[in-house]
């Protein structure tokens, strides 16, 4: 579930009118958390499971393309965007990568510019036009129990031109399509991905995962000892300083049964396994 292709090495460094944001700290907060500063907006505490397959660069994005949407809209806009549609339909030229096999970040910034993503929520929920397909594992939902896991990653969906929801879905899916309408590598500096979040919403970044953060249940994440593992996606959500440390504060999409309902926490100013290296974000098309 780890795999995540970090940056196409064309597109190192690219800028495309991305948000303004201040260049001074002054007005940044010590504790920042996208959750309470926007609390209408639905997706932003949401917490995925991608299950069996290594789509946490789909859903990162899908969930602050989402957010931002809600953010910018002032609330008029208040709906989850399809993970899945990324996951399945990121292929040809603006290919995100080898779908459950992992993906590219910024590439799926770009098909949100390019193609829009339609609604669609968790499989648990089957919420929207085209809703997450893969089951989770080895947990109860609900009254739900799911399978074991069986520790294989499974094929990546194929991609459908439809509604997908099993509880139905009124309007067409092109009809159901949100775009974004600018997408941004930003520099490897805390001020200015700390002014990006707490001016227009949590954004996606990609890390380095070794044998440590997978024993990962609460606390600030620093890497200490293990071998890699692979890259993982995850969102920003915020940012505080727990006696002393600074921390980010960041949502996976392992479950709400794993780290901190969900969410961990890691050093903030190290660039702490590449997490600030690599962080994407874009606004959204209004109107």
């Amino acid at each position: 579930m780890l795999k995540t292709l970090v940056k196409d090495p064309e597109l190192a460094g690219f800028r495309d009118d991305g948000p303004s944001v201040p260049t001074e700290n002054s007005d940044l907060s010590q504790f920042f958390d996208a959750r309470e500063r926007w609390p209408e907006c639905m997706s932003i505490p949401q917490i995925n499971d991608i299950s069996e397959c290594k789509s946490s660069w789909a859903f990162a994005a899908a969930e602050s393309m989402s957010d931002r949407l809600c953010i910018n809209s002032g609330g008029t806009i208040n709906t989850i965007l399809s993970a899945q549609e990324l996951l399945s339909c990121c292929t040809g030229v603006l290919s995100c990568g080898e779908g459950c096999g992992g993906g590219n970040a910024f590439k799926a910034w770009q098909y949100w510019g390019k193609h829009g993503l339609p609604t669609g929520g968790s499989y648990e929920s089957q919420f929207g036009c085209k809703p997450y397909s893969i089951a989770p594992c080895g947990k109860t939902v609900g009254n739900v129990t799911y399978p074991a896991c069986t520790n294989t990653t499974l094929p990546t969906p194929s991609c459908e031109k439809k509604c997908t929801s099993k509880n139905g879905y009124p309007v067409d899916i092109d009809k159901d399509r949100h775009y974004g309408a600018s997408v941004d590598q930003l520099p490897n500096r805390q001020i200015e991905i700390q002014s990006d979040v707490m001016l227009n919403g949590p954004i996606e970044t990609t890390f380095e995962v070794y044998d440590d953060f997978l024993q990962y249940t609460t606390g600030i994440y620093v890497h200490l000892t293990g071998n890699k593992q692979g890259h993982l996606s995850v969102r920003i959500l915020g940012w505080g300083m727990y006696e002393g440390v600074p921390y980010w504060l960041l949502a996976n999409s392992w479950g709400k049964e794993w780290g901190e309902n969900g969410t961990f926490r890691a050093l903030r100013g190290t660039n702490e396994c590449g997490l600030e290296a690599n962080c994407v974000s874009g606004m959204p098309k209004l109107g």
